[in-house]
Formats: structure tokens, sequence, C-alpha cells
């Protein structure tokens, strides 16, 4: 009969029904879905066509079949039988090539739609600023371009070419029976409730376990995510906890196993209901239908036919019966890639954006902060509860992290940020950078608000480098290349030379071509700090960003990030954040930051005289040194 085969897929449809059962969604959700499907209107014609051909194509052979009992085989007509029979090879060579075609529409609209929105969603997440990443969880976030995406485009194929293909089936079927045999075909459907009944006590059973179970496989996600990256798993072996790590991991293994026994139970015993249901349909149609055989009211060959077009009436309307629960799951997760796509990014280009002067030459690379306030937005600008870790910090919106922050640098100085951990110093170089906007003031580099220059001019202008400086798990060469994409070998060994990291990469045996690593862990962090320099180097930026470059060196490894700094930052504007005061004390002018505020400013001798918080902040540094 075919029923029971699809079991497990009808169980994983009706155990999604109580997370869709009473959702409502939110208005012009079909209509956006309708918009994503108009570049393939033209494959989706086809593919329903292709569809409904397969429904005819399906019916046919019961048909012929009684043909060939009644006019040839038992009417001795050996030559309609061979005719008939090669009819139904025939429609099976078509059915094949229509299939074929059909699976060919099907996966290009599918595939083409999960491009376009994993696309779409990526550029625009990629929009969005800090914060939203700082509160999103990771894991979730690839859901939504993962199996989100993927839950969409059944929309537009496999639930649409359900919905079409069964509901023709069903209807051409009953035709079909009802003209063969009005009675029978009445007492075959009579089993229908026996389907529907057990179907709503198992989906319920079944939605709780797969609830567990996505629960189960999360807590997995996030101990292989958390344990598989280099920092992770170099915790795991300072500390030796092997068993401890191993009972961890197998206790949700353990229980995923068990609720996946459940789950395969629980579907077998909803498949044996099925073939139970569909073996007392076939003995009513044999039994009934045999007795009418017997008495000559009905012919062997509308016996047989009607056998063959039962085997196609149980599979639809189940599949029917879960059409309501495919089509709310393809919309739920529509919608929740929406929820991602709707957050606005709160940083764009002004339409009348302008470029920088080319190259936004040295001496034209002023900064200014013009009495800048900041407070961080509202989380409900650009973030998603349902995006973020349990237990996330929330953040005081309300708090200004600047307060009235001024200063000017002069093209070619070097302006120094100094004070406590939290103070703003951080958020001074965001601003400057335009991660974020300022909430009151002006930002502005070389006479221009930052706000009216466009977005790829001001990266370009603004060069920045961190104390944990970033690469990608790619070669060095192509770790360059993503500043400067046109960047020849020639330019890049000139500014690994200048950034003091040449006869490193001459000696590796890979050269340009060494895989880095993870985050760039195969190489120190000295290393990575002057491979960072050298990307900046080679975007020639007219100012440079240092957010302590130099942290956590060691005393060799500083001096040789310390030369390469000195090489970027020669002829440039710098902002230099730097908790040891001894490598600030040659800044033109140094801000002593303190709760958002610039609360000293001058030179380091300056300050020193003025005996203040700087004198003293330099005092216990260099007492604590003699200590």
């Amino acid at each position: 009969m075919g029923m029971p085969h699809g079991g497990g897929r009808m169980m994983r449809q009706f155990g999604r029904e109580d997370e869709v059962r009473g959702h409502r969604l939110a208005e012009g959700t079909v209509r956006r879905v309708l918009g994503y499907g108009r570049p393939y209107r033209w494959m989706l014609a086809a593919f329903l066509v292709t569809i409904v051909v397969g429904a005819v194509l399906g019916v046919a052979p019961p048909l012929l079949l009684q043909r060939i009992v009644d006019d040839g085989v038992l009417a001795g007509n050996a030559r309609l039988v061979i005719i008939l029979a090669a009819v139904v090879a025939l429609i099976a060579l078509l059915d094949a090539v229509v299939g074929t075609v059909a699976t060919w529409l099907s996966s290009r609209i599918g595939e083409g739609l999960i491009r376009d929105l994993r696309v779409q969603v990526f550029d625009h997440v990629s929009s969005m600023p800090l914060a939203f990443f700082s509160r999103t969880h990771t894991g979730q976030l690839v859901s939504r371009l993962q199996s989100d995406v993927i839950g969409a485009q059944q929309a537009f194929t496999a639930t649409l070419s359900r919905v079409v293909s069964n509901l023709i089936s069903l209807v051409l079927v009953l035709v079909a029976m009802a003209a063969l045999n009005l009675p029978l075909t009445l007492a075959s459907l009579a089993f229908v409730p026996l389907l529907i009944i057990p179907s709503r006590i198992v989906g319920r059973r079944v939605a709780a376990l797969q609830r567990e179970s996505m629960q189960v496989n999360g807590r997995l996600s996030a101990l292989m995510t958390e344990r598989f990256t280099v920092s992770g798993a170099l915790l795991v072996k300072l500390f030796g906890r092997r068993q401890r790590e191993h009972d961890t991991f197998a206790e949700p293994a353990n229980a995923r196993l068990g609720i996946g026994v459940r789950i395969a139970m629980v579907s077998r015993y909803f498949a044996a209901s099925l073939t139970l249901v569909a073996a007392l349909a076939t003995a009513i149609v044999y039994g009934w239908g045999g007795v009418l055989t017997v008495e000559g009211s009905m012919t062997l060959g509308t016996l047989t036919a009607l056998a063959g077009l039962l085997g196609r009436l149980y599979g639809p309307l189940m599949q029917l019966t879960s059409v309501r629960v495919d089509i709310m799951s393809a919309l739920v997760s529509f919608e929740r890639v929406f929820e991602v796509l709707d957050l606005e990014p709160l940083i764009k280009d002004a339409l009348d954006a302008v470029d920088l002067p080319d190259g936004a030459s040295h001496h034209e690379a002023s900064i200014q902060f013009d009495d800048v306030w900041f407070t961080y937005p509202e989380p409900a600008l650009y973030s998603l509860r349902s995006l973020e870790p349990e237990g996330v910090v929330e953040e005081r919106p309300n708090e200004p992290v600047l307060r009235g922050v001024s200063f000017r640098a002069e093209p070619g100085q070097t302006v120094a940020l100094v004070g406590a951990s939290g103070a703003g110093k951080t958020t001074i170089t965001h601003l400057l950078n335009r991660l974020y906007d300022a909430t009151s003031g002006r930002v502005c580099i070389g006479g221009h608000d930052v706000r009216s220059i466009r977005g790829e001019s001001l990266h370009a202008a603004v060069g920045y480098v961190t104390q944990d400086a970033h690469m990608f798990h790619d070669t060095i060469r192509n770790n360059l290349l993503y500043a400067v994409p046109t960047a020849t070998e020639e330019q890049m060994r000139e500014v690994l030379a200048a950034a003091q990291v040449l006869d490193l990469v001459d000696r590796l045996p890979d050269g340009l071509d060494t895989m880095v690593g993870e985050r760039g862990y195969r190489l120190s962090g000295g290393e990575r700090q002057r491979f960072a320099i050298a990307r900046l180097l080679l975007v020639q930026p007219s100012i440079v960003v240092l957010d302590e470059a130099t942290a956590h060196l060691d005393q060799e490894s500083e001096v040789a990030v310390q030369r390469a700094l000195d090489t970027a930052m020669a002829d440039r504007t710098s902002v230099v954040i730097a908790h040891r005061l001894s490598t600030v004390r040659h800044a033109d002018q140094i801000l002593v930051i303190d709760r958002g505020r610039v609360v000293e400013q001058g030179t380091h001798s300056e300050l020193l005289d003025a005996d203040g918080p700087y004198a003293r902040l330099y005092a216990s540094q260099f007492q604590g040194a003699d200590q």
C-alpha cells in the first residue's frame, strides 16, 4: 500500500503542530513570501504543470489494468493485452521523465530561494552594529541562516508540490473510484476518521519529544562550539579535565539517544496504525468487491482497478491532513527570517554622503570631537530576544558613556587616551570609525562630519589595530588581500617588511601561502599583531587607531611590534589607547578620560607638572614597577 513508508515524515509534520497552532503571522508576511517567488514565477508555473501531469499519469495505470483484465485477459484478446501493457510501460517512462523534470525545477527553485535568502540575511547582519553581535547567540543566528531558511524554501517546493499533487491525485482517484463503484468507494472512506484520531494523539506526544530533542541538540551544539575553538580546547587541556568533559558531553548525548528511541517507537506505532487502517480498507474492497464479482454484478477488472486506486487514496489523504501545519511551519520560518531582516541598521550612509579626498592625504587628516555625548542605543532597536543567550547582561541605555568630550588632533599628531578600564576610551575610537553615531555633538575628520562621509571612504581613511588582532582561518596572502584585494605580491612584501615580519614569512615553507589557523592561533601574539599592522599599512590610511596594540606582549615582541607601529604612525594622525603610560610619553597630546569626560589634557611633561590624575597614575605605575 505504501502508506507506512511515509510514517516518519508525517510524524515530523505532526510534531510541529503544537508549535504553529494558534500562531498569528505578522501582517504582510504572506505578501512578502510571494514576493520571493516572483523571480522564479515561470519555473513555478512549469513546476506546477509537471506536478499535474504526474498526478494524472499516476491514476492511469489502475484504469488501464481494468481494461487489460476485462477486455484483454478474460476476453482472450492477446493483442489488446500487449498494446495496453505497452501503454502502461510508456506511461511509466513518461512518469519518470516528468518526475525528473519536476525534481530539477524543484531543486532549482528551492536552492535559488535558499541562496537569495541567505545572501540577503548575511548582507543585512553584516551591516548591524557591534552591539548586535555582543548580544547575539552565534548558534541562534546561524540557525536563522541555515534551518529557518531551509524551512522557508519548503513553502515553494516540498509543501507546494505536496499540496497540489496530493489534492489532484485525491480528486482524480475519488472520481475514478466513484465511477467504477460508488458504494465501495464510500465504504473505503469510512476508515478515514481512524487515521485522523491517532494522528492527533500521537502528534501531541511527538511534539513534546521533538521540543525536548531540540533543547538537547542545542546543548550539544553549544558544548561543541565552546570546546572546539582554539581557546576552548586550550582551556580544557590546561586543566586536564578529560573525564569531566566526557561526562559533560555524554549526559546530553545519552538523553538524545533515549529521546530518539522514543520518537522512533511512537512513529512506529503510528505507522502500524496506518498499516492496519489500510488493511481494513483493502479487506472491505476485496471482500465486498469479491462477492460482487462472484455474483456477476462487478467485473474482475473493476475489482483490480479499485484495489490499485485504493493504494493511491490513503497516502494523499494523510498528507493533506498535515497541510495546514506544513504551510504554517514554512510561513513561521519565513517570519523568523523576516525578524532579522526587519532590524534596521543603526549606521547608514546619508543620501548626500561624500568621499574623503582621494587617499585622504595625511595633511588633511585632522580629528575633531566637539562636545560629544554618547549613550548606547536601546537594545530593542538592534537586537532580538530570540537571538540572545540566556542570562545576557542588560545595558543601562539611559546612562551616558561619553559626556561632552572635546579635543582636536592636528594632521600628523599623536593623541593618547589614558584612564581606567570602562572610562570610554574605546568608545571614542568607535565613534571615530563610525561604528556608532554620537548621541549629540560632532565627530569630524578633515573638517567633515563622519556622518556625512561614505562608509567605505571613512573606513579606508581610518586604520585600526586592536590588542587581539583577528585573522581568518586562511593563508597569510588572503588575510592581507582581504584589506586590498588588488594588492600585488611586491606590495605585500613591502608592508610585511615595514611591519617587521617579512623574515618570518620567508622562513615559512609555504611563505605567503601558509595557513594561519583559526583566528591566527598558529602564530604568536606578537606575530599576529605585526601581520595586522602589515594589513593596515597595505590600506595606507591617513589615520591610525591603536587600541592597546602592545598589551599582553613579551618584551621582545613588544619591541618588534613597536617598531612596526612607529612605521605605521609615521606622518599619520594617530589615536593611541594605552594602559602603560611609558608607551605614550612622546604623544603630542594626552587625554585623561574618567567616566566619559576629559579630565586632563596636555603633553606628558605638562601633565606631570600639573600633579593631577595623570601624575598620580604615572607615579603608581612606576612605583609598582620598582617594587
